[in-house]
């Protein structure tokens, strides 16, 4: 019986658009493509581009959310952050920023002073994680993950590393803790390197391809800014670098839940979303310094 996961689409990043004056993101679902990636609910891909030296750092502005979590993940670039609940950190390439809005945190994001200053490569990932309905209204958190300390697994004959961000990989957990069921790894191989991956068929699961080009179960080939979205057919995926790649690796269990998004809220109904603009309005997220 074959229990190879069976690809549904390859996808080409769609047309970019620009978050504030700092950030040029390739929006694959839930705008660019009408997949179902929950508990994933939003993948900004910003694919590699270069960004003029500047006094003045580009960014966004401070902005609410509430209802779910960002997870940011930094391939070339330093993003800074600070939120209303006190947190602030800088993520440079291999880092990662995970923020759960949760009850609600006004924060905002720009390039690292240093980084703006020189320019250069910029490439980052920001993923909008879903959080089941009893955990939306909970307390806000932050976890910074940085490279150096990441959980990862060697993979045999120089192939290359699996760098565990959440879930696990052969045994080993990642670094986050999650709300619900969440696989998430950075898959840096090397040429010829090859890596399998088992997920539950019910799990929705992607790969995103960040650098190189991949072989996907022995057949398919995909490139640097193609995402790889699965059927929820079978479990196992096989995936052989043709070059030196980056992947990010994506599969969670589905949050059966209803979903009512506005902007930057994202709740289970209307009213919820209604109480969310009037808790904004009326100064309940904290304060934060333009």
């Amino acid at each position: 019986m074959d229990n190879t996961k069976q690809i549904n689409n390859i996808l080409k990043a769609p047309a970019p658009h620009m978050v504030g004056d700092g950030f040029r993101v390739h929006n694959f679902f839930p705008g660019g493509y009408e997949i179902d990636m929950s508990p994933f609910f939003l993948m900004d891909y910003g694919s590699k581009i270069e960004f003029s030296a500047r006094k003045e750092p580009r960014g966004v502005g401070v902005h609410p959310h509430r209802g779910f979590e960002t997870v940011t993940i930094a391939y070339h670039g330093a993003v800074a952050h600070h939120d209303s609940s006190g947190n602030s950190g800088v993520i440079y390439p291999g880092d990662v920023q995970w923020m759960t809005a949760a009850s609600g945190v006004l924060h905002k994001e720009y390039h690292e002073t240093n980084y703006s200053l020189t320019g250069g490569p910029f490439q980052m990932v920001q993923l909008w994680v879903n959080l089941p309905a009893k955990n939306k209204m909970g307390k806000p958190g932050y976890q910074a993950i940085k490279q150096a300390d990441m959980a990862h697994v060697d993979l045999p004959e120089n192939g290359g590393k699996i760098e565990i961000i959440a879930g696990h990989y052969e045994g080993i957990k990642g670094n986050a803790n999650t709300f619900s069921p969440i696989e998430l790894y950075n898959a840096r191989l090397n040429k010829g390197g090859k890596a399998t991956f088992n997920f539950p068929e019910n799990f929705n699961t992607g790969l995103m391809v960040i650098e190189g080009s991949i072989k996907v179960n022995g057949s398919e080939t995909a490139v640097a800014d193609n995402f790889i979205h699965f059927k929820n057919k079978g479990k196992e995926i096989k995936v052989e670098a043709l070059e030196n790649s980056v992947v990010l690796v994506l599969s969670g269990e589905p949050i059966d839940e209803p979903i009512a998004q506005y902007g930057p809220f994202l709740m289970n109904t209307e009213a919820e979303i209604h109480q969310a603009i009037e808790d904004y309005n009326q100064g309940r997220f904290g304060y934060l310094e333009e």
